[in-house]
């Protein structure tokens, strides 16, 4: 049985088993062709530039970057100095469903978990849209996803997320601290190599 987040924040929706396993397939065959052209690449924190647990890229007319000069958003890979790829219609249908916004979203941060990635508490603050939602899609292995309050010291929940889930980070929970402890990578073969696929779906400028 998965355990629960117990203490929802305003706004936080979770959306159990939301695309079956026809369309969790497809959908990484979607993204693993994307990434053809569009490849992983492994950022580095601000200032210390230490690597990130985490390979990413993105999709869409802009991109999340993380590196020693700071976060921010660009339209070009800063590998390939190529735009980023489409963000599937599979995703624009999934935002125009459950974001409540009246804009589409503009960047697609695909984050690629391997066996003993995690990623740490953190709140998305890159964006001048911060009264759109942030909806995250698991694709792969299951992932033991944490979400705080809206201080870095408040307490914590945590609770499992599988393959095909949607998480809805908006309302007070889009201020929320979150974060990814642990995956399980032998709890799927979605993913080549056991993995976990994370999509997460941003809207960067205002409506």
């Amino acid at each position: 049985m998965r355990a629960y987040i117990r203490s929802m924040i305003e706004g936080f929706r979770f959306l159990p088993e939301y695309f079956p396993p026809a369309a969790q397939k497809a959908l990484v065959g979607e993204v693993l062709g994307i990434l053809e052209t569009n490849p992983l690449y492994r950022g580095a924190m601000p200032r210390t530039g230490k690597p990130l647990s985490v390979r990413n890229t993105n999709l869409g007319p802009l991109g999340w970057v993380s590196d020693i000069k700071g976060y921010r958003y660009q339209p070009v890979h800063p590998v390939t100095g190529e735009a980023w790829g489409p963000i599937p219609e599979t995703l624009l249908k999934l935002w125009e469903d459950v974001s409540d916004y009246p804009a589409p979203p503009e960047a697609c941060l695909v984050n690629w978990y391997e066996a003993g990635t995690k990623l740490g508490l953190h709140i998305d603050a890159d964006e001048d849209a911060k009264d759109a939602p942030v909806v995250s899609v698991s694709l792969g292995s299951r992932a033991l996803f944490r979400l705080g309050g809206l201080e870095r010291n408040s307490p914590t929940s945590s609770m499992r997320l599988a393959s095909g889930d949607v998480v809805v980070l908006g309302g007070a929970s889009r201020r929320a601290y979150h974060g990814v402890d642990r995956i399980w990578p032998d709890s799927s073969t979605l993913v080549p190599g056991g993995g976990r696929i994370n999509l997460t779906l941003r809207r960067v400028t205002r409506a």
